[in-house]
């Protein structure tokens, strides 16, 4: 409907109170890291060692990784893209192949695990309480819209192409955890703490194809780093464009290789100091949850607000005029509104003794983290938008201007009251 990079950010802006919800969302992407810049070993459980020069070398490939995803996304976008789309057509066909392998004849398991009788295959299902299903929560599936800018027929492409990876993604996933359940003990998926896959790879071929799979690992989260970053540097620089964030001519510039390297080196500056100063164990986990759970908030907001949209009637419905080129499902919304705010309550109900999200942290810290840079953009919104005019007799509006490298940015300019009340605000 709003065919134009920063994502979720286009579809927040509400017109009262005036630059509120840009400064709340801007906190995020530029305040929290980024799920998938997570270290590449950290699906691995030598991450959770505590041995000083297994964490040592992590930390190490971790920040080697991010600096090399942040470097070829700032000088070079054309191969950064090239790379970045073989990455992800590499993770896919590893996805099918662990996905048909059962089917190749072979194949012999000693043991059946039995994990796919229907008499035992529900056991234990729930028993982990509200909080265990945010564990299983999906995200990522919109960060082709932090780019639509960059895409050619966005409308027509998306329209295609996201229901497509959606439902081929979903398909390839369940065959996945098909296998891996056909394959691999209970017991060992939910104790060993170790990624199934390794497991699965162990089971067929023996304990030597774990080092394959570690070599598959970190290719997978190579080309997770290299799309999050790529997309998550654009939603910087569309704040920047939009006049929000200090320094706002810094971070909107494309400058000097045609690429936001300004919004690239914020995710990157963030996320090396998240690998190089957290302890391991829970470290990947809290990372996963922290940016996921912002997700979950601005989600329920959209959703919410389109429902308002949508039903006849109301007054947001007269107010807003709102006849894209594609409509959602009206059950569709509904259900994913009432996903969202599951996601936001949840964790904030105590697990049970059984699971515990973390090993040693709070289960609400990620929560809390959430809240506290939602309310860091508060303050600065008040601070900017409010006090400050209040105090100094002025009131901020937007103007357009165009930049030396071509790109046309707001700029926030501070107006007298006197004059500013006969100005339109933009």
């Amino acid at each position: 409907g709003l065919p134009r990079s920063e994502g979720e950010k286009n579809y927040l802006d509400c017109r009262k109170p005036k630059f509120l919800i840009l400064c709340v969302y801007a906190a995020f992407p530029v305040l929290n890291v980024v799920s998938d810049l997570s270290p590449p070993s950290a699906r691995s459980s030598y991450y959770r060692s505590n041995a000083p020069r297994l964490t040592l070398r992590t930390r190490l490939v971790s920040l080697l990784c991010v600096t090399f995803a942040f470097l070829l996304h700032s000088t070079n976008l054309g191969w950064g893209l090239r790379v970045q789309n073989a990455l992800g057509a590499t993770n896919l066909f590893v996805l099918v192949s662990i996905a048909v392998l059962l089917g190749v004849p072979g194949f012999h398991l000693d043991k059946n695990p039995g994990n796919l009788r229907w008499s035992t295959m529900w056991e234990g299902s729930g028993s982990g309480g509200a909080n265990a299903f945010i564990t299983g929560s999906f995200i990522g599936y919109s960060n082709a819209n932090y780019a639509l800018s960059e895409i050619r027929n966005p409308i027509r492409t998306i329209k295609l192409a996201a229901p497509l990876a959606m439902i081929s993604i979903t398909f390839v996933y369940m065959l996945v955890n098909i296998a891996y359940y056909a394959v691999v003990d209970k017991q060992d998926i939910l104790g060993s703490g170790r990624i199934i896959a390794a497991l699965f790879f162990g089971k067929l071929w023996g304990l030597w194809t774990e080092r394959i799979l570690s070599l598959i690992v970190a290719i997978s989260s190579l080309g997770n780093v290299l799309s999050v970053i790529f997309t998550q540097g654009r939603v910087i620089q569309e704040l920047g464009r939009e006049g929000i964030l200090p320094f706002s001519g810094f971070f909107a510039s494309n400058k000097p290789y045609n690429a936001p390297m300004a919004g690239l080196f914020s995710q990157w500056l963030m996320t090396s100091l998240l690998v190089t100063t957290v302890p391991p164990g829970d470290a990947y986990l809290f990372m996963l949850n922290a940016s996921s759970y912002p997700l979950s908030i601005i989600n329920t907001l959209i959703s919410g607000g389109l429902l308002l949209i949508r039903t006849a009637g109301t007054e947001f419905s007269k107010l807003y005029t709102w006849n894209p080129s594609f409509h959602a499902c009206y059950p569709v919304i509904a259900f994913f509104f009432v996903s969202n705010v599951f996601l936001v309550f949840a964790p904030l109900i105590p697990p049970i003794p059984a699971f515990r999200p973390y090993e040693h942290l709070p289960y609400w810290l990620h929560v809390s983290q959430g809240f506290v840079i939602a309310l860091i953009g508060l303050i600065y919104w008040y601070i900017n938008f409010r006090w400050l005019p209040r105090r100094g007799g002025y009131i901020i509006v937007r103007e357009r201007i165009v930049q030396e490298d071509g790109i046309s940015r707001n700029v926030m300019k501070k107006m007298p009251v006197l004059v500013a009340e006969s100005e339109p605000l933009l």
